[in-house]
């Protein structure tokens, strides 16, 4: 099943996308996180657009061929959620299913909260709802005291995000000057041994950087990228920098204004899948009370689990294809492809 590449345009932004799949099939949205691209779903589109749905995948806001911009306020959620509502004009739709990880994930909490009439249902990777699209503020509220005492981890596994706030120059310059090298470590499957543990993201500040501000040359990690995807990946962001993928870190004030918006008092009352990665130790949803909040505001909500890092639908891209059509194909049943005549 082949990938096409798109541009729309609006007098306010410009979205370069993938497709697949046919033009009149049902729509599946997928939002990549950082420092991630379109292309993060490359195993995805073709397996939906196989199904007979139409399946999308833009490059987000800063990334890639869309718009970047020089305001770190530029990137909070509401003018991203903007974004996305204006791919799905532009495709004349009214509604998709959207899928988000990481970052994207906000995203689709945050379409999924305000604007429920434009949404089939919504999936996440790894990031709960009513945790990221709240502000850190609010987050912190459910960290793992027991393995992160306020004491020593007073952000919990959350801190490199204070260090972005506090350090946002110092934190961004070593990715920016070895771009290469650092997608080739971040870009890891999950590891079993981690769990239990304390994330490395839990003494960013402390450190000056997750790494202590050197990057080592690790082998790039051919269970989650290969050398071509990431040669694409690097090129991106040597082309960009980091600036833009990392502002969207900066806007936690902003951004926990706009999810007081939200319509129906934040309850879901779309289908929702969540899928969690076990071996993800800063989204980690196995042990704590990180995801309690999305079983509360979610009232149709399927959760799966897979055995993976955060990278997780590279690292196990048939398990989350699976996972993806199963609930599809059970629990929005309204959208399922038609057979085509003959």
């Amino acid at each position: 099943m082949s990938i096409t590449e798109h541009t729309t345009k609006t007098d306010r932004h410009t979205t370069f996308y993938l497709a697949a799949g046919p033009e009149d099939g049902p729509l599946v949205i997928f939002v990549h996180g950082w420092p991630e691209l379109s292309t993060s779903w490359r195993h995805q589109l073709p397996a939906l657009a196989a199904l007979g749905f139409r399946a999308i995948a833009p490059d987000m806001r800063g990334y890639g061929r869309s718009s970047v911009y020089p305001q770190s306020s530029d990137y909070a959620q509401a003018n991203i959620v903007r974004d996305m509502i204006e791919l799905l004009d532009s495709l004349g739709r009214e509604k998709a299913v959207w899928v988000g990880h990481d970052w994207g994930s906000p995203v689709v909490w945050n379409l999924a909260s305000h604007h429920p009439d434009r949404c089939d249902a919504v999936a996440n990777l790894c990031v709960p709802y009513y945790t990221i699209e709240c502000g850190l503020d609010h987050t912190l509220t459910l960290v793992d005291r027991k393995l992160y005492p306020e004491s020593e981890y007073p952000n919990g596994q959350w801190d490199y995000m204070r260090y972005y706030e506090e350090s946002f120059a110092e934190s961004i310059a070593p990715m920016d000057a070895n771009v290469r090298k650092f997608m080739k470590l971040a870009f890891r499957k999950g590891n079993p041994e981690g769990e239990g543990k304390p994330a490395m993201t839990a003494t960013a500040r402390r450190n000056h950087g997750m790494l202590g501000g050197s990057i080592p040359d690790a082998p790039r990690d051919n269970d989650v990228v290969s050398a071509e995807d990431l040669s694409i990946y690097v090129a991106a962001l040597e082309r960009n920098g980091f600036f833009g993928p990392s502002s969207w870190y900066l806007n936690h004030a902003a951004n926990a204004a706009y999810s007081k918006s939200a319509r129906n008092d934040g309850y879901l009352d779309m289908p929702v899948l969540f899928i969690a990665a076990r071996y993800d130790y800063v989204c980690e949803c196995t042990h704590s009370r990180l995801a309690e909040p999305m079983r509360t505001y979610c009232r149709h909500l399927k959760e799966e689990t897979i055995r993976a890092g955060h990278w997780v639908a590279q690292e196990k891209p048939l398990e989350v294809n699976a996972a993806l059509v199963n609930w599809l194909a059970t629990d929005v049943v309204t959208v399922w492809p038609r057979p085509r005549q003959k």
